[in-house]
């Protein structure tokens, strides 16, 4: 039960953030408008380096490490200050950098100043410590005190386009904020450390194996928004930008399983429990498909309506984008739970690494040709293939450790409920008026016709479902 509580509580977080978005997302399209959401893309995606250095892979090696020694005291303790510290230093590098890039650059100089912070916050992020100690009441609880400040504060302050200086601001402060309201929960677990006897560096070769796999997976992540801002314009990146957040937000619902299980699966590993860590891998497969089937063919299907009325007639160049970019829900939920649920708690991180960088390759060998011919379409392309990639190695590297035939147990029947389900959204997308209740109409129709289709072909997930409310 304890799973279920923490994915309650972290997809209730996701859908409370993926919900915030919905309402900032809109406004500032409109009040900021495709320059300035650009803008703001394009200097993002290139602090995110500096995040990234800065970061060092200790989310997922923190995690892990965590869920390891949880069980005790001592050890707790010394493990989080030993990557704590260690993450300080690697923070600080990364602001000298920061700095140094600083001196060297003029255009958008006063915006990539204002992402400053940002940099500075992931030195103060320690939510690795509550995921591996399987707390996720306190992370989801902060977060959501911070999101709704955030929301009052772009309301109250950002107006209009002159006001881009101040939104980027109040992004990173936020971040920095909610970062440092966790420290006060950490009384709960750790006790008085022995500073002489901590050996930060001692995490830092570890924690790099996790980091080259994060520095691949960035490529993928941010190096279209920063292409197309480069090569073409940064309004193509805010078009790129616009789709990649609302598929990603998505995602997020999905992906919930991957923080939990996490922990959970290193945790059984190290306890020498091999055939429960392939269970949880079968049926986190089995839920994660059921959940990115209808959303990836929804959002596909109502990105027509959805994206003039969400975003303004000034966004519809994101309308082939976001239908294009839907796939990776899917092959992205694949990938999370073979590789960050299965291949990384089980200590398997150089299969994990390959895998990231044979995508962060294929992004990057598509991405040039895509980007120049297509544009933000190209970039959507380039990142169904990169994933494309990821997915078919990933699957690849663990056959001889689980029986395929278990793993796709009902996937077929989730692939034609979807399938069919796009089908008939789409035709109501083209039949019905273009207003927020003929897209309300359209999805419940969906949620209710999949729904209805996967218990008719009596699906996997449904027994799922019935065995959990018996419990």
């Amino acid at each position: 039960m304890k799973v279920i509580k923490n994915y309650l509580y972290n997809a209730f977080f996701q859908v409370f953030i993926l919900i915030i978005p919905l309402i900032t997302i809109p406004y500032l399209a409109r009040v900021l408008g495709p320059a300035g959401v650009g803008i703001n893309s394009y200097t993002n995606s290139i602090v995110q380096y500096f995040v990234l250095f800065g970061s060092i892979g200790v989310n997922l090696y923190g995690n892990r490490q965590i869920a390891f020694v949880r069980d005790d005291p001592e050890e707790l303790t010394k493990t989080f200050y030993e990557i704590f510290l260690m993450r300080m230093m690697t923070v600080i590098l990364a602001c000298t950098a920061y700095g140094i890039f600083l001196a060297f650059t003029n255009k958008y100089q006063i915006y990539f100043l204002a992402q400053f912070l940002t940099i500075v916050a992931v030195g103060f992020d320690i939510s690795w410590f509550f995921m591996g100690m399987e707390n996720f009441a306190v992370t989801v609880f902060r977060g959501l005190l911070v999101k709704v400040m955030t929301l009052i504060c772009i309301f109250a302050f950002v107006r209009s386009y002159q006001d881009l200086t101040t939104y980027i601001l109040i992004l990173s402060l936020s971040i920095l904020l909610g970062n440092l309201a966790l420290f006060p929960s950490l009384r709960k677990y750790l006790r008085k450390p022995n500073f002489s006897k901590l050996r930060p560096l001692g995490h830092l070769w570890p924690s790099l194996l996790l980091f080259f796999p994060q520095i691949a997976t960035q490529i993928y992540l941010v190096l279209n928004k920063s292409m197309l801002g480069a090569i073409i314009s940064v309004e193509s990146a805010g078009f790129f930008d616009q789709s990649d957040k609302m598929v990603k937000m998505v995602l997020a619902i999905v992906t919930a399983t991957g923080t939990v299980m996490l922990p959970r699966v290193a945790h059984a590993f190290a306890k020498g429990n091999h055939n429960r860590t392939k269970d949880y891998l079968y049926g986190s497969f089995s839920f994660v498909t059921a959940l990115a089937v209808p959303m990836a063919f929804g959002l596909a299907a109502i990105t027509p309506k959805f994206v003039p009325l969400f975003f303004t007639d000034k966004f519809t160049s994101v309308i082939p984008v976001m239908m294009i970019e839907a796939i990776v829900i899917v092959l992205i939920a694949w990938t999370n739970v073979i590789g960050t649920q299965y291949l990384l708690p089980t200590k398997q991180i150089s299969s994990f690494t390959t895998s990231v960088v044979l995508g962060a390759i294929v992004n990057l060998i598509a991405n040039v040709p895509l980007i120049i011919k297509f544009g933000a379409k190209g970039a959507a392309v380039a990142t169904v293939l990169s994933e494309l990639a990821v997915t078919i190695y990933q699957l690849i590297i663990v056959h001889k450790q689980i029986n395929y035939r278990r793993l796709f147990e009902g996937c077929m029947k989730y692939l034609l409920a979807g399938a069919l389900m796009f089908g008939l959204v789409f035709y109501l997308d083209k039949l019905m008026a273009n207003n927020w209740l003929a897209i309300i109409i359209e999805i419940t129709t969906g949620v209710l016709f999949y729904a209805l289709l996967l218990i008719v072909t009596k699906a996997k997930i449904i027994s799922q479902v019935i065995l959990l409310w018996k419990r």
